[in-house]
């Protein structure tokens, strides 16, 4: 069975999350800004979601985790619970 790990940055906007994308983008570490302005619980630990497999997520979550390619920031990906950041750390298919 598939399983993933990724961390994730979670913010109220869409314009919030690709300014902090920009900034990522531009070379700040990911783990620094999901402690700074993630809304996510899973900000203290720099963002990171651990380990899951396909359907353990929000859907709109699980199609960019099991499709995106490894170490690179993908979103914005707009949820029920707002906008996030998306960096999918490992995956085993």
């Amino acid at each position: 069975m598939a399983k993933a790990t990724a961390r994730h940055i979670l913010v109220a906007t869409e314009a919030q999350c690709n300014e902090l994308k920009a900034q990522i983008e531009g070379g700040a570490d990911f783990a620094a800004i999901a402690k700074a302005n993630s809304s996510c619980p899973s900000s203290r630990d720099g963002g990171n979601l651990g380990s899951f497999g396909p359907g353990q997520m929000v859907k709109e979550f699980d199609s960019v985790v099991f499709s995106a390619p490894v170490n690179t920031v993908q979103g914005p990906v707009k949820t029920q619970f707002g906008y996030h950041l998306l960096e999918v750390t490992s995956r085993q298919d």
